[in-house]
C-alpha cells in the first residue's frame, strides 16, 4: 500500500507502506489502528481527569498531549516532524517554518487566554474561535501522524473546560455528510477558509 502522505523524504514509514515504524513492531494496519485508538481513548479519560484551572492550553500541552497519548508506540510521539508533508493536493507548512507558525498561533491563542473565559459567551462565537483556531492548527499539520485526533482531542478538553461536552463531529466523519470534515480540513489548508469547518463544531457543540 503507498503512503498516504507525500514527504520530501522519510523513514516513517515501512517500506511500501502507509504503516508507521512502532515500537510494538505492528504490521498489520488494522491492528496499529486499533491500538492507536485505544491508547487515545486511555489518554482521553487520563487528560478530562486533569483537566482544571491550573491547565494552560499552550503549544506544550499540545505537544504533551500526542506525547503521552503515543509514546508506547511512536518514538517521535509529541516531536514536530523535520521534513515537509503534503497529502493530495494539499501541502502543509513547510517543516522549516514549523516552530515560527506554531509560535504565531499558540501566540494568538494565548492572547484570547487559551479561550478559557468562553463559559458565559454565545455558542456560535465560541465555535467561531474554535474553528478557527482548529482550521490553523489543521493547516500547520506538525506530526507526522495522528494530527487530526490530537488537534479535535484538544479542542475537545477546551471546550469541556468551559462548560460543554466533547465536540460531536459524527454527523460530518461517519453520518450523513461523511466527507464534511475531510472536505472542511481540505478548505483549510487550501484557502485558508474556516467557515465549513465553523458550521461543523457548531453543529456538534452542546452545553453541559
Amino acid at each position: 500500500m503507498v503512503s498516504k502522505y507525500r514527504f520530501a523524504e522519510s523513514e516513517i514509514y515501512l517500506p511500501g507502506t502507509d504503516i508507521p515504524r512502532n515500537q510494538l513492531g505492528i504490521t498489520d494496519p488494522e491492528v496499529l489502528h486499533g491500538v492507536e485508538a485505544e491508547l487515545l481513548s486511555g489518554a482521553f479519560e487520563l487528560f478530562v481527569q486533569e483537566l482544571d484551572d491550573s491547565v494552560v492550553f499552550d503549544e506544550a500541552y499540545f505537544k504533551a498531549l500526542h506525547h503521552r497519548s503515543f509514546e508506547a508506540l511512536y518514538e517521535w510521539a509529541g516531536l514536530y516532524r523535520t521534513v515537509d508533508m503534503g497529502k493530495g493536493d494539499s501541502l502543509f507548512c513547510r517543516a522549516q517554518f514549523l516552530d515560527q507558525e506554531s509560535g504565531r498561533i499558540f501566540g494568538e491563542l494565548a492572547k484570547e487566554d487559551y479561550l478559557r473565559g468562553f463559559r458565559s459567551a454565545t455558542v456560535d462565537s465560541f465555535a467561531n474561535r474554535l474553528a478557527y483556531y482548529q482550521c490553523e492548527l489543521i493547516a500547520l499539520h506538525p506530526f507526522y501522524e495522528l494530527n487530526g485526533r490530537i488537534t479535535r482531542l484538544f479542542f475537545d478538553l477546551i471546550a469541556l473546560y468551559n462548560g460543554y461536552r466533547p465536540i460531536d463531529y459524527s454527523h460530518a466523519l461517519t453520518g450523513e455528510e461523511p466527507n464534511a470534515y475531510i472536505k472542511a480540513s481540505i478548505a483549510c489548508v487550501q484557502s485558508a477558509e474556516c467557515e465549513p469547518l465553523e458550521k461543523i463544531i457548531l453543529q456538534g457543540l452542546k452545553r453541559v
